[in-house]
């Protein structure tokens, strides 16, 4: 599996679905990553277990709370779970760009 690459990734969250553009390189187990949205750009770093990735950020906007992501890589595509803090869950999906 490899990861690496430009990803247009979709979150479905309670307000909607959210796009985001994100940049990954992996190294060994981990992964850097640049994330541009409409709340802008931040850089995350995270693991890599065999096809799956995860990482958490935090964010001001809406509201401050800390977004936890765990994506499954297969190919082109990449599916998984996004934890919105106190808000639940939201599927993400996304796809190599």
């Amino acid at each position: 599996m490899s990861a690496d690459g430009n990803w247009k990734v979709t979150i479905n969250t309670p307000m909607g679905a959210r796009t985001m553009n994100v940049g990954i390189t992996t190294s060994g187990d981990t992964f850097t990553g640049k994330v541009n949205s409409e709340m802008g750009t931040q850089e995350v770093t995270g693991k890599v277990d065999g096809d799956t990735l995860t990482w958490s950020t935090d964010i001001t906007n809406p509201m401050p709370m800390a977004l936890d992501f765990t994506a499954r890589v297969d190919g082109n595509t990449m599916t998984g779970n996004c934890r919105l803090g106190r808000f639940g869950n939201a599927s993400l999906v996304g796809e190599r760009v």
